[in-house]
């Protein structure tokens, strides 16, 4: 356990010193999906027994899946935009909130996932 926790702490001190001018955030990913990211700027990293301290995050080591450098703040999610007065015209594939496919013609009163050419929205069917 020693030897990896030196290995992490060795290689993230190296990373961080290459990342820090194109990465903004190192994000941890635990076993059950959840990303955390943390700041690269300043951040701090310690190990102290079975849990790693990154900035004022805290994880379980044996929890962590991976971990890695990234250009935004993943644990954000940003891929869809708020409900919106996008047209269905303009649609090229429709989801409900289970993430079925569905027509136009199956759609009820609810919550659809509309991807257009340029954008995905969230709309509500009255």
């Amino acid at each position: 356990m020693k030897k990896i926790a030196l290995l992490l702490i060795t290689l993230v001190g190296t990373l961080s010193m290459q990342a820090e001018d194109a990465y903004s955030y190192l994000t941890f990913e635990t076993t059950d999906g959840t990303k955390i990211s943390v700041p690269v700027s300043s951040l701090t990293i310690s190990i102290s027994g079975n849990t790693l301290t990154a900035g004022s995050q805290q994880f379980t080591l044996t929890n962590l899946s991976k971990m890695y450098f990234s250009t935004s703040d993943e644990s954000v999610t940003t891929g869809v935009e708020a409900i919106s007065n996008a047209t269905l015209d303009e649609a090229t594939e429709i989801y409900d909130l289970q993430g079925h496919k569905v027509s136009k013609a199956q759609m009820r009163k609810g919550v659809y996932i509309l991807k257009t050419k340029d954008k995905t929205y969230k709309i509500a069917v009255k």
